[in-house]
């Protein structure tokens, strides 16, 4: 088992990782709409989405891997009105690969924010 850490994407803020690589498979952590020095993207839905990718693509890529290795998704999501915004700002990154997903609504997410998103995917490292 190897831990994934990179500075492209937020610290995690509390005691995890922001990856597990473990039989030729990453496990990200849920990521938030914070950037990679720590501030907090306090904007729309489509905003902090943005910035999720962002941070989930530095953790790919530091296992190797990048979102055409994603197996699997879970998406949170405080309001399920934010629901087509979101789905539609996922969607442009997947393009043509379409993973397995999840989403759920929750009553609340780590320091308040919109959308958390955490993958399973094919590491290459």
């Amino acid at each position: 088992m190897n831990y994934v850490a990179t500075d492209k994407a937020a610290a995690a803020i509390g005691p995890y990782s922001q990856g597990v690589v473990s039989g030729g498979l990453l496990y990200s952590s849920g990521q938030i709409p914070l950037t990679a020095t720590g501030e907090l993207v306090d904007g729309s839905i489509g905003d902090q989405t943005h910035q999720v990718f962002s941070n989930l693509k530095a953790v790919l890529a530091e296992a190797g891997s990048s979102l055409n290795d994603v197996i699997k998704t879970t998406v949170f999501i405080k309001d399920m009105n934010d629901f087509a915004a979101l789905n539609e700002i996922y969607a442009s990154y997947f393009g043509d690969h379409k993973p397995a997903r999840s989403t759920v609504e929750v009553a609340r997410l780590p320091k308040d924010v919109k959308v958390e998103i955490e993958v399973i995917a094919k590491a290459n490292k």
